[in-house]
This record gives C-alpha cells, sequence and structure tokens, in this order.
C-alpha cells in the first residue's frame, strides 16, 4: 500500500475509534461494545480498494485472524475509498455473508454492517433511526457469534435494545447525530 493509502487508513482507524467512544458507547447504541473496547479486543482492517474481490480476500484474512486469536473478539473491516454507494456496500456485504455460509462459518461468525448512508429498509433517507448504523467509513462488522449470544444471555431484556435505540435517536433528531458523527471525522 502507498504513503497516502496508509495514512488513509490510520485516520480511518482514528476515527472509527472517535465513533466508537462517542457514538456507539457514547449513547449505547451497543450495550456490549465497552467492554470490548476496554479490553481492546477490537481489530481494526482498513481497503483502499473498490473492488469486491480485494474487500473479500481481506475478509478471508480477517476470519483467519479471528480463527487463531481467541483474545480477538471482533474485527472491523473499514472500507475507506469504496463503496461509498449504500447500495454498492450491500452488495459486498451479501457476498461477504455468502462467503462465511460457503466456507462452514455460519453460526461461527455474524456481520453486522454500518455505513454512512445507511438507511433501514421502509425508513426515510433522512429518519434519525439511520443513525444508529451510521459510520464514518462504509464498515464490515465481524463478530463471533457464540460470544455475542453469550453477551445477549448476560443482558437484562436484550430485546428492548433496538426499541432503545431508536427512541434515543429520535429522541436526539437526525441533525444533532449528524453533527455528532462528523464530530468523529477529521475533515
Amino acid at each position: 500500500m502507498s504513503g497516502a493509502s496508509e495514512q488513509l487508513g490510520y485516520q480511518a482507524i482514528e476515527e472509527t475509534k472517535a465513533w466508537l467512544d462517542q457514538v456507539v458507547i457514547g449513547l449505547n447504541f451497543c450495550p456490549f461494545a465497552k467492554r470490548e473496547v476496554q479490553r481492546n479486543a477490537i481489530r481494526y482492517a482498513y481497503s483502499d480498494s473498490k473492488k469486491s474481490k480485494d474487500v473479500l480476500k481481506l475478509f478471508a484474512q480477517e476470519v483467519q485472524i479471528l480463527d487463531k486469536n481467541a483474545e480477538i473478539e471482533t474485527s472491523l473491516i473499514l472500507l475507506t475509498n469504496g463503496f461509498k454507494s449504500f447500495f454498492g456496500y450491500l452488495d459486498v456485504l451479501d457476498l461477504a455473508q455468502y462467503w462465511l455460509e460457503e466456507n462452514g462459518y455460519s453460526g461461527v461468525y455474524q456481520l453486522a454492517s454500518f455505513h454512512p448512508e445507511y438507511v433501514f429498509d421502509g425508513e426515510p433517507e433522512d429518519s434519525a433511526e439511520n443513525y444508529t448504523n451510521r459510520s464514518p467509513y462504509p464498515t464490515i462488522h465481524l463478530l463471533r457469534e457464540a460470544s455475542l449470544e453469550k453477551a445477549i444471555k448476560a443482558y437484562k431484556h436484550p430485546e428492548k435494545i433496538p426499541q432503545n435505540n431508536i427512541h434515543k435517536a429520535q429522541s436526539m433528531g437526525a441533525s444533532a447525530l449528524n453533527a455528532l458523527l462528523l464530530s468523529c471525522m477529521k475533515n
């Protein structure tokens, strides 16, 4: 990778860490994230490619890294240059899901998705609810399914998490959430 690519990758990681701290943990959108940040159990990887095959190659590498390193709980794959279109991003996310299924990882890992233009199906583009999954960069979140199930089991009323997030987002409003997201970014 070129120096400029590495610089953008490091910037993306720093901005994503700020987003995790200020939005995901700060607003408690994911009550499980704080523990993993504190344990330094999140791996950050990035790709500046605009090609799905390159992203899938990195994705497969991240699966292998998680397989070999039990102390790493989860991996965030940041797409720093490509997949700025939400629908193009969803295509590569579908390919990653297919890769998991075809390679025997169903039930081992699962995906969560974040994107700067994230829109939940049936929601208006400007809905505050979308900010629960909006991030500085298109991001594929690779999670250990057993750990997630364990965390959910230990959490009182996990079924309320999505509704609590929606309520929090609506009470803050899209403008405030957008400002918070932008404050995590250096540009």
